[in-house]
């Protein structure tokens, strides 16, 4: 096994002569298949119940009123531009430390794993003083007004608080995985959400003598759920001595993380922009449509969540085979959850279009949220799977040390086809072109991911590390 430093390790552009070995209870040997249904049985656990955790909030404040669930469709493009953020970073540092933990480098490794949560904590820090500080002018310009702007205001403003520890429950998940922990993310997922579904009820309508306080309670839930998910995180972690005490070449970790994490970060922003714009299109027709998109998107989310649950836990399979220089298995892997993520969109199109309504109709009774629903299911779920392709080719470059190609395709995706196309739709048949426009982007963009990313790999015999 060859010995490297830790700058050598990080350095997503250097070649090594050696083929390492594989490292025992990694992802480097073993059948492929085996180690990707573990991975993303886990992940899926996790991933779902985070998502009807999310639903469980949903029902909560539709008994609150149909300006509640408005106010967090408003809140939603705010709350995925944190999660750019946290993402990013957590690409990024799956990227080098499943590259250095496949290579066999446990020193780097720890090094790696140290350095990013202390940049997830420095980062998350900033971004929870700005978002309280501008919360309520950027959430206004989105046109939320009155009770809809007080709401989500209050929502904003104690979710902010635990913006910090959002990005380290993240970054946790994602190094975790990155250093062959297949089964501790997801159950970790999975506890925290259990407690946000349990912790929701109590704060919002007051139970147990707890005052009441409503949408903020929804967002306080939420905050404790990841305080509790952070400190397990850290607790298997340490136990696992995974870290590294001492600040040496910290900046050198920090741009090996954002040499991947920086464009995958801007990537992730790109999306908020235009869901802000979608936002706003949609305010354009009420509120009810907006409150229709934002319920009917977190009862599709439960499938898109599979597919993401599939591309996030190809990443650190591949990102240690591809350090260890096992190209076949990198090939392998990628034919495999392509393959699943087809087959799990023909199923979602099946499940939505029969029973996605009667779903939005247990949250929201409101005739017009109904509607709204409804057409969203007719279109969105026929391409969720090639939506999920994309996910895999842009999670398949950023493994292997390449951001600039998710990037690349995020921006053609967003401002060449996404947003022109939804003004367009709009124009012509409103709300319902923007869905169409959605399912034609899903699709072109799907097609242009797949083929990159297999011309990328194919075109070498030996990967880089």
């Amino acid at each position: 096994m060859s010995s490297r430093s830790p700058d050598t390790t990080v350095d997503s552009t250097g070649d090594q002569e050696e083929t390492p070995a594989p490292r025992r209870g990694g992802f480097t040997h073993g059948p492929v298949g085996k180690h990707l249904v573990r991975l993303g049985a886990f992940m899926a656990m996790g991933s779902v119940t985070m998502n009807i955790a999310q639903l469980a909030e949903a029902v909560y404040l539709g008994i609150v009123g149909t300006e509640a669930l408005a106010a967090m469709g408003f809140a939603f493009p705010l709350t995925i531009t944190l999660f750019a953020f946290a993402g990013g970073i957590g690409t990024g540092a799956s990227s080098v430390i499943a590259r250095a933990a496949g290579a066999g480098d446990q020193q780097t490794t720890r090094q790696l794993v140290t350095h990013a949560q202390l940049l997830a904590v420095v980062v998350g820090v900033l971004l929870a003083f700005l978002g309280g500080a501008f919360a309520e002018p950027i959430v206004e310009s989105l046109g939320a007004e009155g009770l809809v702007l007080e709401m989500t205001v209050a929502y904003l403003q104690v979710y902010m608080l635990g913006v910090p520890f959002f990005l380290l429950s993240i970054v946790g998940s994602t190094m975790l995985r990155a250093t062959g922990a297949a089964a501790s993310p997801g159950i970790i997922m999975t506890a925290s959400s259990v407690l946000q579904i349990m912790l929701g009820p109590v704060l919002i309508f007051g139970w147990f003598g707890v005052p009441e306080m409503g949408v903020a309670g929804a967002a306080l839930a939420y905050v404790l759920s990841r305080v509790a998910s952070v400190g397990l995180y850290l607790v298997l972690l340490v136990r696992a001595k995974m870290f590294y005490w001492s600040v040496d070449n910290l900046i050198g970790s920090w741009k090996s993380i954002l040499h991947v994490g920086g464009p995958a970060i801007l990537s992730g922003l790109i999306h908020p922009i235009s869901m802000l714009f979608v936002t706003r299109l949609l305010a354009g027709h009420g509120h009810e449509v907006v409150a229709g998109y934002n319920v009917a998107t977190r009862v599709e989310t439960m499938a898109h969540m599979i597919l993401w649950s599939a591309s996030s836990s190809a990443e650190p399979f591949i990102g240690q085979n591809w350090g260890a220089r096992q190209i076949e298995r990198v090939r392998q892997a990628q034919t495999i959850v392509y393959r699943f993520c087809l087959a799990w969109g023909a199923v979602t199109f099946v499940f939505m279009s029969l029973f996605g309504a009667y779903f939005v109709s247990l949250i929201d009774d409101n005739a017009i949220v109904g509607v709204v629903a409804r057409g969203f299911f007719l279109v969105i779920p026929l391409t969720i799977g090639m939506m999920g392709v994309m996910q895999v080719a842009s999670s398949s470059f950023n493994a292997r040390g390449m951001p600039m190609p998710p990037l690349i395709m995020t921006l053609v995706r967003i401002f060449v086809l996404y947003i022109p196309l939804c003004y367009l739709g709009d124009q012509l048949w409103g709300y319902m072109g923007i869905f169409i426009a959605t399912g034609i982007v899903n699709i072109v963009m799907g097609a242009v991911a797949w083929y990159w990313n297999r011309g990328s790999v194919h075109e070498r015999r030996l990967p880089l590390p």
